[in-house]
C-alpha cells in the first residue's frame, strides 16, 4: 500500500472514529446529566436524538458539498461544527443550549463516513474497497466500545464537562489532520458534481416513492434504527435497571457489556461482509443471508427481553454483532437497482434509517418516562415493555421482507429489477 492511500485510510478511519463516538457518549453522560441537570428520560432520549436528525438533514446538502468540494476540505471543515457543537453541549447550563449542542455534532460529523468512501473510492482500487472500507467501519466501531467501559472509567476521574471540552479539542485536532495529510483528488464526474441540491431531493423523493425500495429496506431500517438507538443511549439504561440493578457494581458491569457489544459489532462487520460473499459464491444471495442475520438479531433481543438465563457476556456479544448486519442490505439494494439510481438509494436508505433513530430514542425516552422512577432505576416491566413493541415492530418488517415479491410472482413479464 502506497503512501498516499495509508494516509486516506487513517485520517479518515479516524474521523469516522470521531462520529461514532459521538454517536454514543450520551450512553456514559446519562446519568451524569440527570443528576446535574434533573433531565427526565423524555428530555435524555430528545436530547441525544438530535444527534441523529443533525445527522439526517445534512445528508442531502453534504452529499452535493463533497461532490463540488471533495472530501478532504468538506469533511475537515465541517467537522469543526462538531468540535463546537460539542463544546456548546459542554458549556451548556439549560436543555436547550444542550440540545443546540447536540445538533451541531450531528450536523459536524454527518459527512464523516460518506467523505472516507468517497476518499477511499478516489485513492483505491475497486477490488480492495470492500476491505477498505470495512476497515473504515471496524476502526469507526471502536467508538462503540470507547463509550463503554473507557468513558466510564475516564468518567471517574473527570467531569462530562471536562471531558466535553477535551472531545472539543480532539475533534478539532482530527479535522486538521484530514486537511493537513489526506491529499486532494479531482473529481472527474461532472454529471455528478454538478447535481443540485434540489435535483438530490427530486431522486429521494424518487425512491421514497418505490414500493420495491420499501420491501428491501424496512426490515434492515428497522434493526439498525433499533440497534443504534439502543446503543446510543437507552441499552445502559437497560443494563442499569434490569441486568444489574442491585449490584454494587452495577455501573462498572454495564459499561463493560457496552464494551463487549461494541467490539462484536466490529468483529460483526467485518466478519459477516466477508462470509457473505463467500457464500454467495455458493449460491446463497444476500438478501438471504442479510434477512437470516437479521432475524437472529430479533431473536437475540426476544432472549434477553425474556432474561433467558444464558451468559450475559454472550448474549450482548451476539446483540452486537448482529446488530450491524443489516449493513448488508446497501449490496442487496444495489443488486436491484439500476447503477444509475444507487447513490440516490443509499443515501435515501441512510436518511430514513437516522430518521427512524431520532424518531426512536424520542419515543423510548417518552414510553420510559410514563412510569415512576426508583432510586435512580426505572422498572423492569418498562424497559421489557419497550422491547416488546420494537421486538413486534421487526417482527413485521421481516414478515415482509420474506413475503414473496410481486416480480417473482410476475417473473416472464418484465426486468429482473423492480419497478420504480
Amino acid at each position: 500500500m502506497t503512501s498516499t492511500r495509508w494516509r486516506v485510510l487513517a485520517v479518515f478511519s479516524l474521523g469516522y472514529f470521531v462520529s461514532y463516538l459521538f454517536r454514543g457518549v450520551n450512553l456514559g453522560f446519562a446519568p451524569f446529566l440527570t443528576r446535574d441537570l434533573g433531565l427526565s428520560a423524555a428530555d435524555l432520549g430528545t436530547l441525544t436524538s438530535l444527534y441523529f436528525l443533525g445527522f439526517a438533514g445534512a445528508q442531502i446538502p453534504g452529499g452535493v458539498l463533497l461532490d463540488h468540494f471533495g472530501a478532504r476540505r468538506v469533511t475537515a471543515c465541517v467537522m469543526l461544527v462538531a468540535a463546537a457543537g460539542v463544546f456548546v453541549f459542554g458549556a451548556a447550563h439549560d436543555l436547550g443550549a444542550m440540545m443546540l449542542g447536540r445538533f451541531l455534532i450531528g450536523v459536524g460529523v454527518s459527512v464523516c463516513l460518506g467523505g472516507a468512501f468517497k476518499a477511499t473510492a478516489q485513492h483505491f482500487p475497486v477490488a480492495q474497497l470492500t476491505l477498505v472500507n470495512g476497515l473504515v467501519m471496524a476502526v469507526g466501531g471502536v467508538g462503540g466500545v470507547v463509550v463503554g467501559a473507557p468513558l466510564s472509567w475516564l468518567l471517574t476521574v473527570a467531569g462530562w464537562r471536562a471531558i466535553c471540552f477535551g472531545l472539543a479539542l480532539f475533534t478539532a485536532a482530527v479535522a486538521v489532520s484530514i486537511w493537513r495529510f489526506a491529499p486532494s483528488a479531482r473529481d472527474t464526474d461532472t454529471a455528478h458534481r454538478q447535481a443540485s441540491v434540489l435535483e438530490q431531493f427530486k431522486g429521494t423523493w424518487h425512491v421514497l416513492s418505490s414500493r420495491a425500495f420499501w420491501k428491501l429496506a424496512t426490515f434492515s431500517g428497522l434493526t439498525q434504527s433499533v440497534f443504534y438507538a439502543m446503543q446510543s443511549l437507552w441499552v445502559g439504561a437497560f443494563l442499569r435497571d434490569v441486568v444489574a440493578p442491585d449490584a454494587s457494581n452495577g455501573a462498572a458491569r454495564a459499561a463493560a457489556l457496552v464494551s463487549v457489544l461494541g467490539a462484536a459489532f466490529i468483529v460483526g462487520n467485518i466478519g459477516f461482509g466477508a462470509l457473505a460473499r463467500e457464500l454467495e459464491r455458493r449460491g446463497v444471495t444476500v438478501y438471504a443471508f442479510s434477512g437470516a442475520t437479521m432475524g437472529l438479531y430479533v431473536v437475540v433481543q426476544a432472549l434477553i427481553a425474556a432474561r433467558v438465563p444464558l451468559p450475559e457476556p454472550v448474549l450482548w456479544a451476539a446483540y452486537g454483532a448482529l446488530g450491524g448486519s443489516g449493513i448488508l442490505t446497501y449490496s442487496v439494494l444495489a443488486e436491484h437497482f439500476p447503477a444509475r439510481m444507487i447513490g440516490r438509494v443509499n443515501t435515501t436508505f441512510t436518511l430514513v434509517i437516522f430518521l427512524a433513530i431520532f424518531a426512536l430514542q424520542v419515543a423510548i425516552g417518552a414510553a420510559l418516562g410514563h412510569w415512576p422512577m426508583h432510586e435512580g432505576h426505572y422498572p423492569a416491566i418498562a424497559h421489557r415493555g419497550v422491547w416488546a413493541v420494537l421486538i413486534a415492530m421487526q417482527i413485521a418488517g421481516a414478515v415482509w421482507y420474506f413475503m414473496p415479491a410481486r416480480r417473482a410472482r410476475e417473473a416472464g413479464s418484465g426486468s429482473a429489477k423492480p419497478s420504480v
